[in-house]
């Protein structure tokens, strides 16, 4: 099983093809691509290359899915015997990213995720079904 360890963030992720991950935000739009360049270990199946602090040459490529909020957290502060509280909410703004290629030095692709196309479903509307079960 090939798989890299990238940094984004400020933060280290073990990643290989087709995997969803969600990351810190980035400043891109819906469907766009995203190369990260920041590779710190490449493996495959033969060989592991470990950077120096990354590895020369080497790219992830992912999709951003969409940029989302996570939950809510709430932060509360009480001072006793004071009568003063203060209450605050925030939500952490993430990119879902899906990885889509692992790149080796020279452009050799080491994984490459597998496109799967969904099917179309076609709905039935109540007259539809109707004019069917007549016949």
């Amino acid at each position: 099983m090939s798989f890299a360890i990238i940094e984004t963030g400020g933060k280290q992720y073990k990643v290989s093809a087709s995997k969803i991950l969600e990351i810190e935000k980035l400043d891109a739009k819906k469907g766009e691509t995203i190369k990260f360049k920041n590779v710190l270990l490449l493996s495959d199946n033969k060989n592991t290359e470990i950077g120096n602090p990354s590895v020369e040459g080497a790219t992830v490529e992912a999709k951003l899915l969409d940029n989302v909020k996570d939950r809510t957290i709430l932060v509360f502060h009480k001072r006793r015997r004071k009568n003063s509280r203060k209450k605050n909410g925030h939500r952490q703004q993430h990119a879902k990213i899906q990885i889509t290629k692992i790149l080796a030095k020279g452009g050799k692709v080491v994984d490459e995720a597998k496109i799967v196309e969904k099917k179309k479903v076609v709905k039935e509307t109540k007259k539809d079904i109707k004019k069917s079960v007549k016949k």
